[in-house]
């Protein structure tokens, strides 16, 4: 009897494979059609021939935001993860399989640098969640817009097309964008419209947006710039002064670059220009009254007219005010009067100046106070070289250190006065143009050389002999006066005698009188005496007129036949 065969394990293990697939070509992994044989609540229960049936809820079948569209009996493709788990359920999922699906299809479309169609369902950290089909993609926010969008809602659930910037199907990573369709299908339509426009063509627009350098104007699709300093002729702080969103404004096209697509507007230009004939209108030199429209470290700009405005420099604003910050001359508004100084046509340039519509304090302190004249200030600053006073007129000048005091050093004669002190000087010169004044204050005791005399001082001449009273005697010499009311000098110690015994100013009074010879007039004007050379001279005329020491004559014979002949005399 024949026996019969039974299937061994490893029979019903290959048999099982077979009906599977294959060892190799299992299920697990891979997408199958299968068949809706139940709806059962949320579930879809699919049959795809295996010995159980798998369940896949109904979500996993509708698009995002929509209800699942699914009856029993519908073919429907499923991604079998596992074909039996610990339940004995096969494990499937509609999401995995229209995944898988969307990868290779996205992948086609990438590779042509295609457009995808996809739904923005959900936000993340950094931007926004998109479904293409299956595949759920990245969309940064920056890739939303060509602008920023400060609200997203009206773009949520709805189907539009997008870029792919990036695949990583390991990673399972898609970046996405919705700007850079919106760039080139606007792209697209300037350059199509901008074939339409040419420089110089006046045409309207609203305005889109404006920024602190001027306005975006929509043409028509088409945006241009128009730049704050193209608005008007006159000054223009900010473009919303001129112009505000959403107005209907007629502009020219200024220049179009074709390459860049920028297109660059002007409003002025259908404006007349105001500075036609401004030469004219302004002649140098003549005066004007104008509004401060704005203060700089180096000026102030005055309107003139709408459109017309002139720079006063620092240095043209004020006669007195030196190294001071124009904000503190004028302000903003204001209404001051001004001189045309320069006019510069071709530069739109008009030089203005605000001193000059002012009359000069230093002219008019020279036609006050000629020199000579005493006036009374205030000690405002000291310097190594002089002091500085304040005058009538709120001009200041200056006094020499060689000019404050008689027979000291300038030096010592610096010491004397201090910051805040009140003198009284006399005017020894006045340069209106290089606005200088010279003072003197030594000048006003009594004695001196009047201001403006010549190098004799008054009577006094050089090599004269003349007859001095003591006012003080000093360790360096001694100040005398000639006559009783002279000019006062001053005779150094060595001057005061040939012999070395003689040169000793303690042996003179205040008070004294003796005669001693002019030799000569220092900076000031102020004389020299010397006694020694009075003697010398002296000796000199005795020996020419009674002998020569030479003829056998001794010196002491000749100077007592002179003594003799001056008694007589």
């Amino acid at each position: 009897m024949a026996s019969t065969a039974f299937p061994t394990r490893d029979d019903f293990a290959a048999m099982l494979d077979e009906s599977l697939g294959g060892a190799d070509g299992g299920f697990e992994g891979r997408v199958v059609k299968g068949t809706v044989t139940a709806i059962e609540n949320d579930l879809a229960v699919i049959d795809i021939g295996l010995k159980s049936e798998g369940r896949v809820p109904l979500r996993e079948f509708a698009a995002p935001g929509q209800k699942a569209d699914l009856k029993v009996g519908d073919e429907v493709e499923v991604y079998v993860d596992r074909v039996e788990n610990a339940n004995g359920e096969t494990m499937l999922s509609r999401d995995r399989a229209r995944r898988e699906a969307a990868w290779d299809r996205l992948e086609e479309e990438f590779n042509k640098e295609a457009r995808v169609e996809g739904v923005i369902f959900g936000r993340v950290k950094g931007g926004f969640t998109v479904d293409l089909g299956g595949a759920v993609a990245f969309l940064p926010g920056s890739q939303v817009d060509i602008r920023p969008v400060r609200d997203v809602g009206p773009l949520m659930d709805l189907p539009q097309p997008f870029q792919i910037l990036k695949m990583d199907r390991r990673r399972g990573n898609i970046v996405v964008s919705r700007r850079a369709i919106l760039e080139e299908t606007r792209a697209e339509q300037r350059s199509g419209l901008i074939q339409n426009l040419e420089e110089g063509q006046i045409i309207e627009g609203a305005v889109k947006n404006i920024t602190d350098y001027g306005a975006f104007v929509d043409l028509g699709g088409i945006d241009g710039l128009l730049h704050v300093t193209d608005m008007s002729y006159k000054r223009v702080n900010h473009p919303s002064e001129v112009i505000n969103i959403g107005d209907t404004v007629k502009v020219q096209i200024i220049r179009i670059n074709r390459d860049t697509q920028r297109i660059s507007l002007g409003m002025k230009q259908l404006e007349s220009d105001p500075w036609e004939g401004v030469a004219a209108k302004y002649p140098v030199g003549a005066k004007l009254t104008g509004t401060v429209t704005n203060i700089t470290d180096y000026g102030a700009f005055v309107e003139l007219e709408p459109g017309i405005e002139g720079l006063v420099h620092v240095s043209e604003m004020s006669w007195v005010k030196k190294n001071v910050h124009p904000g503190k001359i004028v302000s903003t508004s204001q209404e001051v009067e001004v001189i045309v100084l320069e006019v510069d046509s071709e530069k739109r340039r008009i030089s203005l100046g605000l001193k000059q519509a002012q009359s000069n304090p230093w002219g008019a302190f020279a036609e006050a106070h000629p020199v000579g004249s005493v006036v009374e200030g205030e000690v405002k600053n000291a310097t190594e070289f002089g002091l500085f006073v304040g005058l009538p007129g709120d001009v200041d000048g200056m006094v020499h250190m060689s000019d404050i005091a008689w027979g000291i050093s300038g030096e010592e004669a610096l010491h004397l006065h201090r910051k805040g002190e009140t003198v009284q000087v006399v005017v020894l010169d006045v340069d209106v143009e290089k606005e200088r004044i010279s003072l003197g204050i030594k000048q006003l005791e009594k004695g001196a050389p009047a201001v403006g005399a010549g190098a004799g001082s008054g009577s006094l001449k050089k090599n004269e002999t003349v007859t001095v009273t003591v006012l003080e005697v000093r360790d360096n010499g001694l100040e005398v006066q000639a006559g009783d009311d002279g000019a006062t000098g001053f005779i150094k110690r060595a001057d005061l005698g040939r012999d070395r015994d003689e040169q000793r100013p303690e042996r003179y009074q205040v008070g004294q009188k003796f005669d001693a010879m002019v030799i000569g007039f220092d900076r000031s004007k102020k004389p020299n005496f010397s006694i020694k050379a009075l003697q010398i001279a002296e000796e000199k005329q005795a020996v020419a007129q009674y002998g020569s020491s030479d003829s056998g004559a001794s010196l002491g014979d000749i100077l007592g036949e002179a003594l003799k002949a001056g008694k007589k005399d």
